[in-house]
């Protein structure tokens, strides 16, 4: 890939999953212009920062947690779903930090979120064949013709949708609501009685006789103002590559192409041809990146991608998330590892533990059971530990929502009880409860590595 790249470059390319059946194509180049006159989400600088931080991660000195909305949607959008869902990576990162030993880097699937690949263009009821659903910023999610053909018009939405999550976002982490002094007041109600909830009031008393020791020696926020405040990213899969087109800036300061729309964007499995428009696109972007590396990915195609996407080797700039199931990561996941430690790259390797997990239950209801994430989790740290990697992180789609969506977690949920709260409008989430247990469990794997580490340097 030697061409000169530009942000439109990628439109000679063959692209996968991008809609061709736009009823009217002026109309959807008359939107993307319109989006090139918008402001951007993001600026280069907050980029940049996130890269230096993912560099932390590349070198082990912390640990990545990304998660969110499988798919964001303009009916469920509301200051206290961001809140909630903002408030559960708080109390997650606490957990995996005061484990751990190292800080975490929070990233959200959140603020631009909306388009999903889908496994088949159509889908069928009864004798009616329709689009498949896309993501509320192609079409609607009624299976009616109408709401079913993509609209250009939902772009905009989007983005002023994804401004406004945004503006919310920084507020959350700037403006005091994530001070650590505030961390008996980050309760889920629906959390609160349960046994995770018992363990995380039982850590944030303990966290909580700590702030009070550091206030006494005149560590305070008023003395620290760090302590007030968190740094927090977004990221989505970048699948619409005319929205991102139309949203990648030239830096001022530095004269690079960055994506404004999110901190971070990735490839997903579906679209990572290296041939392929998307592989086109990011390898222009001066983002941090990420690369979905499913059960099909060969450590020779690895190698390539990771030439291509980051061909300066720089740490930080290209994370690789696995997403095998938890019956297919112990026969693909080591190679992949042994691929990239051999050949000196520097990457993030993290584990996406949902998409490789979902089934159909008997019901209808597409769903992941619990102990099977618990597992593709666990044998990540494991293997990573083998194969002397960093376990960098975890990307998980998941909701500060009551949901019953996923089976199985200490409330054991069941087939019968998903039909009581299942809200999502793509995949199926972990709800707060969930989500909190499997930090929990990563942040013991992450104690256990510490202990280790001590012990050997101790000897």
């Amino acid at each position: 890939m030697s061409e000169t790249w530009t942000p439109a470059s990628w439109r000679s390319k063959p692209a996968q999953h991008i809609p061709a059946d736009y009823p009217d194509p002026a109309a959807v180049a008359g939107v993307e212009q319109t989006l090139r006159g918008m402001p951007p989400l993001v600026f280069a600088g907050e980029a940049r920062r996130l890269k230096a931080l993912l560099g932390e991660v590349a070198e082990g000195k912390a640990f990545l947690l990304q998660g969110g909305d499988c798919a964001e949607s303009f009916k469920e959008f509301s200051a206290d779903n961001i809140r909630d869902t903002f408030r559960l990576l708080l109390q997650m990162a606490v957990v995996l930090t005061f484990a751990g030993g190292k800080p975490v880097v929070k990233v959200g699937r959140m603020a631009g979120q909306f388009a999903k690949p889908r496994s088949s263009p159509v889908e069928k009821i009864g004798d009616v064949s329709l689009p498949s659903y896309r993501g509320d910023n192609i079409n609607g999610m009624e299976f009616t013709p109408e709401a079913r053909t993509p609209d250009p018009e939902r772009l905009i939405r989007a983005y002023s949708q994804s401004a406004a999550t945004l503006n919310l976002l920084r507020a959350f982490a700037g403006g005091g609501y994530a001070d650590l002094h505030n961390i008996h007041r980050w309760t889920l109600g629906f959390v609160e009685g349960s046994p995770q909830g018992a363990r995380y009031r039982e850590l944030s008393e303990k966290i909580g006789e700590a702030l009070t020791f550091m206030a006494a020696i005149g560590v305070t926020p008023e003395s620290h103002p760090e302590m007030h405040m968190v740094e927090f990213f977004t990221a989505h899969e970048g699948l619409l590559l005319g929205f991102e087109e139309a949203m990648t800036r030239v830096d001022s300061t530095s004269g690079d192409w960055y994506d404004t729309s999110a901190h971070l964007l990735w490839i997903g499995e579906r679209t990572r041809q290296l041939d392929g428009a998307h592989v086109e696109f990011f390898r222009g972007i001066k983002n941090p990146v990420g690369l979905k590396c499913g059960p099909t990915m060969e450590p020779e195609d690895l190698l390539r991608l990771c030439d291509v996407l980051n061909p300066a080797n720089e740490a930080g700039r290209l994370t690789l998330y696995g997403r095998f199931g938890h019956d297919k990561i112990a026969a693909r996941l080591p190679g992949l590892m042994q691929a990239t430690k051999r050949a000196g790259r520097n990457v993030v390797w993290a584990i996406d533990p949902m998409h490789g997990n979902t089934l159909t239950a008997a019901n209808g209801y597409k769903t992941r059971p619990f102990d099977r994430i618990l597992s593709e989790v666990r044998s990540f740290v494991e293997i990573a530990k083998a194969e002397g990697v960093h376990p960098g992180g975890v990307h998980l789609e998941m909701t500060g929502q009551n949901v019953t969506e996923c089976l199985g977690g200490a409330r054991a949920l069941t087939e019968g009880d998903l039909a009581d709260r299942y809200h999502t409008h793509c995949d199926p989430r972990l709800n707060g409860e969930q989500a909190l247990e499997l930090a929990f469990l990563v942040a013991e794997k992450l104690k256990d590595d510490r202990v280790d580490l001590t012990r050997r340097a101790a000897v």
